[in-house]
Formats: C-alpha cells, structure tokens, sequence
C-alpha cells in the first residue's frame, strides 16, 4: 500500500472516530446524529482551509429532497447549500456518479421548493423553517448558489459543470475524503485558485515585468479591465481576499463611498483617482502579446492583499446598480513570490500595503500571543482525576485546525496512540472558534454567538484586542477548561429536552442568562476539580432552558427564528425573563469578590455616571445591606446569589470600602427588586 494511501486511511478513520465521539458525547442531534457530526466537521475543515466562510448545519430530507446545512452571503448575493452523503465505512467506499448526481438533484429539489414558499408547509420550530424562509425571501436578491457535496467515501465524478437558470449562476462543488485529505495535508490549508486567462476570458493581460532583482519574489505591473476584476470576483468571492488583513466593510466608510461614486458617475477616471491594487501569486505563465508586449495567460494562487474594498465595490457596482464598467481600469502591482516564502513574505506585504485606513492589530490575530499561550498550557496542564481514578487527562486546545491528529500521528507505535488519546480524548479537545463562544456566552453576549463560529471568533479577537492585551495564566486556563464543561453539559441537557431545534442558541441564551442573574459566581473552580457541573446547576440550566426555547422561537411579527437570536433586542427580551431557579444554587455560587476577571474586565475605567452609581450604593448602611438578605431568606423574594451578594455589601459597608462596579450594578438591582416586592425599610432610609 502506497504512504499516500496508507495516510488516506488513517485520515479517514480519525475522522470517523470524531465523528463517532461527536455523537456519543452528546455535541448533535436530530434525525440523523452521525450526519449532522459529519457535516459540522466538514464545515468547521472547510472554513479552516477557506474554503467557506462559515456554515450551520440544518438537515431536512423529505420525499425528493434533502439539505444538510447551509450559509448565506447577503453583500455578494451568495447562497452555499450542503448535502452530506455519509458511509462511516473504512477503507473509504466508494461513491458513484449516480449517488453524486442524486445527491445533488435532491439539493436542488429543496432549493426549488424554498423558492416556492416551501416554509409555509414546515413546522414553524424546526431549524430548516429558518432556511428556507430566508431562503424566499432573498429569491430576488440571490445571483450565485454555490451546491457542496460533502462524502467521506470516494467519488468516481470529481467536476460538474457551472449552470446558469434564472438569472442565477450554480456551481458544484465536490469534497470526498481524499480531496479534503489532500486539502488539509498539503500544509496549504486551501486549494490554491488558477485563472487561466485566455481560456476563461479570452485574453491575456496586458504587463511590464521588472528586472530580476530579488531570488525570493518578482514583480510586475499590470492594468486590469473592471470587467475581468468583476468577474474573477463574482465566480471566486472571498477567496481571492485569504490574505488580506481585513474583509470588505461595504460601502459606508468614505473610502467605499468615494470608490462606488467614481464608478457610477466616472469609470472612465477610476484609474486616475484610484490608487489600484496590491496582489501576490505563486506563478504567472507569461506570454508575448500581438503587439510585441507582454501579458499573463495565467495565474496560480492570486491573492488581493490590498485592495479588497475596490475589488467588492467594483462587484456590488455591477452587481445591485447595474453599473457599466467597460470603460473602467484598475492599475495592480502584483509580486509572485516563491511557494517556500509566501508564508513569510506575503503577510508582510498585506500588512504594509494596507495603510490607507487603520488596520487594528486584531486584524492580525493568527499568531496572537493569547491564543499561544492557551496552546501552550493546554499541553503541560493535567486536569484532576475523576470518579475515584488516578488517571489525570489533558484539555487539548487545537490552535490551528489538524493539530491533534498531528500530535496524534507522531506517536510512532499504535500503542503510544492509544495513550495520547486516553491522556488527551478528543471529548476533551477544542478550538478558537470554541473558546470565542465559551467566553463571548459567559461574558453575556449570546447574540453574538449566534452569529455563527467565525463572526463570533471575529468578535471575540475585537474585544481582547480592546482589552490591550490579557495575562493567561494557569488559572485563566483552568477556568476556561470549566467554562468548555460547562458549555458542553448545557448541550447534552438542552439536547434531552428534546426542544426540536434551535439548540445552539438555546444553549448560548440559557448559560448567559444564568452568567447574567448570578453576576457570574457560578464556581468555576470547582467545575475544574470536580470536572463536571453540580446537579442543582444541571436543574437550573433545564428550568431557565424551556423559558428560553419559548422566547427565541416567538419572534416579533412572526420573523425569523435564527434571525431573531442574532439581535440583542433577543438578548435584551431575554434579560427580562423572571426564571424561578432552583434555591440551592446558592451551593455552586461563590461570593462577589471572588468572581473571576474576565476579558473585558479593566477596559477602561469607570465613566462619571458608573462612579456616581459606586457612591449611590456604597451609601447604603450596613445593617441595611443585611436586612434584606435576611428578609429576602426569610421571603424567599430574592435570588441565593442576590442574598449573598447583600452581605457581600453589607460587610463592605461595615468596613467603610467602596464597592466595585460590577457590584454597584448588581446591588442597584436589588434594591429595585427589593423595592417591588414590597421592603420598604431600606428605601426609606435612602
């Protein structure tokens, strides 16, 4: 057997093992478990490898049709549907041109249907209702559908030719196992894009070469018809910007606004006003034109690095305001450095080039020391043994997608495999896209989270860059351990209620809730020794659970489900929810003091209003402070942890200390609940 073969299947069966450890831990549900594993795995790979931006995963399949996931690109018009065809056989089977035409005719079937109101005939509580709602409501707007087969078998039909109907453009993507193998192996991380100019658009572009100055890069200049530029980005969209610092922001900055005003009203001077485009590739083909000159006839790997707001603006020009850009150039220099280099050189060039508009560091989050370091203690940190054990395992954090299988594969004997993965089980191995949705839940932003994996990682890496940096120690990492258990508990239980759909925001709205109504003294500390959640937290995630199921699936106006929960006006409704929790809580709580920091925390001092809200609280008496925890124990009107939290206060008080911000919120609270419930002692005494 070949080595290429022999990793192939190696491959493949670490992919089923996740597969099957996805489902046995509890992270899918639905009709078909291993499926929607399956799909989530090849969505997050396909991500990793840029592939996609992001992706959910929705299954539906009914007489004639079937979708397994998808994701919406409303700024391009895009529209990307999945389709899984799942064997779970190893060696890979093999899967023929008739089950990959099916597959997708039954894509296909679903999206002509969504087209034709197919949502008014779904149950309005399942994930696909969403979908495919969406999916109507954008008819008009859609100009691309981009149809993925997803396999981990191996298909006989590797291409299909693009299609056009309807003024749309569909093209089909296929992604067996050994495609994804090689995607992931190369190291590239991405199947590079070739353009082979004179085949594609028939010509090849014009070029001045500079003389050979350099052994690891070459350069030339190059003026590039708006139509080519529209058209390379209708048919490869983000791809071509993979390397560049930051994405498209539409047209609402100055620059966007300036650029679009030039090509509807001036094409012909856009390439006086514009300062044009930077771009890189692997290798050019070049070509003596008729008239003596030279020009590109083809191209591999190119990349935008900057230039992405002119690029998308020429293209969203087209595209929404019908704009005629014939008479439009664009002046580009574009370097073609050498495969070896390019991971050196070219983020260098993204980073000078784009100086036009500021660039936060942010932007540049990759190699960000933060996520090093959790790197770094996920691999020296042993969590405590559990149920009566001596056998101490790790929290495998995987920086950068493959990481595990290749710490994996470099045990040498199949038996020292064996032991990493009882130190290290991938049911304890999780992502940046994870920690971004553990910490963005736990610091209370579930709209967010639900924005989906890679928006939500985007606004985590914002707000730790707003934070200037953020020490990672051993005891971050142990609490964001608790927080991944946490998270993943929430999941099985909200699974168990059997809510139909929507378990993800379920998930995310329910811990936030709870972070929001204990002032986050949930203790996690002893989530990390015990390595598991108490069961009054367990009763306490189920009860808050169905409260929220039924706000997030009743939306104002009859909306979208999926839609709504991306809104803070979700989060904001949510808040006001009145969850009868369970009253021994106050048993995995832990004083207000003892809160752990949080990524947010020291942003920036309090502002006038935050400190006269300080003084306002830490006026009231102490004795006040313990009347009412005691009135409220003797009630029952108020929370444990808001009862704990007054003698918190009530000793500060005693001791003439101010209290801190989050404190003097949460205190301002209970004197206002206090209030409505009826003690009148303390008010009186303001």
């Amino acid at each position: 057997m070949s080595d290429e073969k022999t990793g192939l299947h190696q491959f493949a069966e670490d992919f089923r093992q996740e597969i099957i450890n996805a489902c046995e831990t509890g992270d899918e549900e639905g009709d078909s478990f291993r499926e929607d594993a399956f799909t989530r795995l090849m969505i997050e790979t396909l991500v990793d490898a840029g592939e996609l931006e992001d992706g959910h995963v929705c299954y539906h399949s009914a007489r004639g049709i079937k979708v397994n996931g998808y994701n919406i690109q409303e700024d391009e018009g895009r529209l990307d549907l999945f389709v899984s065809f799942c064997t779970q056989e190893v060696p890979p089977a093999t899967v023929g041109k008739t089950d990959v035409e099916t597959a997708f005719k039954r894509l296909i079937g679903f999206l002509g249907k969504a087209f034709k109101s197919y949502h008014q005939s779904i149950e309005e509580a399942s994930c696909v209702f969403d979908i495919a709602q969406l999916i109507y409501s954008l008819r008009d707007q859609l100009t691309r559908v981009r149809l993925f087969l997803f396999t981990d078998g191996l298909t006989t039909l590797q291409v299909k030719q693009n299609q056009e109907k309807d003024g749309r453009i569909y093209s089909f993507h296929i992604w067996d196992i050994q495609r994804t193998f090689r995607c992931i192996s190369s190291g590239q991380k991405r199947e590079a894009i070739e353009i082979d100019f004179a085949a594609q658009y028939g010509l090849a572009i014009p070029c001045l070469t500079m003389p050979r100055t350099s052994a690891d890069y070459n350069a030339c200049l190059v003026i590039l018809p708006g139509e080519i530029l529209y058209k390379l980005y209708a048919e490869y969209g983000s791809r071509l910007l993979e390397r560049n610092v930051r994405s498209f922001l539409q047209a609402r900055g100055k620059v966007n606004k300036g650029i679009r005003k030039t090509i509807l009203d001036e094409p012909e001077r856009f390439l006086a006003y514009n300062n044009g485009i930077s771009a890189t590739a692997e290798a050019v083909k070049f070509v003596q034109l008729p008239d003596g000159s030279q020009g590109i006839a083809w191209i591999r790997d190119l990349q935008i690095v900057n230039g992405g707001q002119t690029t998308a603006s020429i293209y969203h020009a087209v595209r929404r305001d019908k704009a005629d850009v014939s008479s439009l150039y664009v002046q580009a220099k574009l370097t073609i450095v050498d495969q070896a280099k390019i991971d050196e050189i070219v983020p260098l060039i993204s980073r000078y080039a784009n100086n036009q508009n500021k660039v936060s560091d942010a932007d540049f989050s990759a190699n960000d020391p933060f996520h090093i370091k959790v790197e770094e203690l996920s691999r020296t940190v042993w969590a405590p043994a559990v149920d009566g054990t001596q056998r101490q395992t790790k929290w495998f954090y995987e920086r950068a997608r493959g990481q595990y299988l290749d710490a994996k594969n470099r045990e040498l004997s199949s038996a020292k495999q064996k032991a990493f993965t009882v130190t290290q089980p991938t049911s304890q191995k999780f992502t940046k896209t994870d920690l971004a949705k553990y910490e963005n839940t736990w610091d209370q932003l579930p709209h967010v989270v639900s924005l989906g994996a890679q928006k939500s990682f985007c606004k985590f890496t914002d707000r730790l860059a707003a934070r200037g940096g953020f020490d990672v120690d051993e005891t971050y990492f142990k609490r964001l351990v608790a927080k991944a258990i946490l998270f993943k508990r929430a999941e099985k239980l909200v699974q168990d209620e059997q809510f139909g759909g929507y378990r993800a925001n379920i998930v995310t709205y329910t811990l936030a809730y709870l972070a929001h109504k204990t002032a986050q003294c949930i203790d996690l500390d002893k989530i990390w020794r015990e390595q598991r959640i108490s069961a009054v937290l367990q009763d306490a995630i189920r009860v808050t659970s169905r409260k929220i199921h039924q706000i997030i699936v009743d939306p104002p106006a009859g909306g979208n489900v999926t839609e709504w929960c991306k809104k803070e006006a979700c989060w904001r409704k949510v808040r006001e929810l009145e969850v009868e929790l369970p009253p021994e809580l106050e048993e995995a709580l832990i004083q207000e003091q003892a809160v752990p920091r949080q990524i947010d925390q020291g942003i920036e001092g309090p502002d006038l209003a935050d400190q006269q809200l300080i003084e306002h609280v830490a006026k009231i008496s102490a004795d006040t402070w313990f009347q009412i925890s005691s009135w409220a124990k003797e009630t029952s009107n108020l929370q444990p942890w808001q009862r704990s939290l007054a003698v918190s206060l009530g000793r500060l008080a005693a001791t003439n200390k101010s209290p801190s911000l989050k404190q003097a919120v949460q205190g301002s609270k209970i004197l206002e609940e206090a209030e409505r419930l009826g003690f009148r002692l303390t008010i009186s005494t303001l």
